[in-house]
């Protein structure tokens, strides 16, 4: 890790340096308005993918900001703000894990959200993967949703029977 030009940069797993900026949770979805007008309409509204351009409002005018909003939490509130029945999160493998990759790997099929708290306080799930995913349905759920966390291919099963990882309150 090192300061250059007063920026913050960090090694990032073999892969380079890469520049690190604030990332504050999202409270607002800008576009709140067209996107149900689209919804409405019968449309596939694909929106808060990379978690949005993070602005703040200055004397009635949207100014970008040096920061990442993450796309999962987006996701969450834009659910929230939908009021959606259900909230999944798509990744690369079927079903969140403890212990991930390692010989005691375990599967969750369903945790409550004590639970999948007391995972995260333990670091079980890394805070650039799936950390944000659990807390986005961690929030999801607590205000009456239900959340799924999945792989793609598990995606419809995830709807109509057992697949994925469902967080409970």
């Amino acid at each position: 890790a090192g300061i250059y030009n007063g920026e913050h940069w960090v090694e990032d797993s073999g892969r380079g340096w890469r520049k690190v900026v604030a990332s504050p949770k999202p409270l607002d979805v800008v576009e709140l308005a067209e996107v149900k007008d689209l919804i409405e309409a019968g449309c596939i509204v694909v929106t808060v993918g990379g978690g949005g351009i993070p602005v703040v409002e200055e004397n009635g005018q949207l100014t970008g900001v040096e920061a990442v909003i993450d796309k999962d939490l987006a996701s969450a509130l834009l659910a929230e703000e939908l009021n959606a029945d259900y909230l999944v999160i798509a990744t690369d493998v079927p079903y969140v894990a403890i212990n991930f990759g390692k010989p005691d790997q375990e599967n969750l099929k369903k945790i409550d959200i004590p639970t999948a708290q007391k995972y995260l306080d333990e670091g079980q799930f890394d805070k650039g993967s799936m950390g944000p995913k659990v807390e986005a349905i961690m929030t999801f759920v607590s205000k009456g949703g239900t959340g799924v966390i999945t792989s793609l291919d598990s995606l419809r099963d995830s709807i109509v029977s057992d697949a994925g990882t469902k967080i409970v309150k």
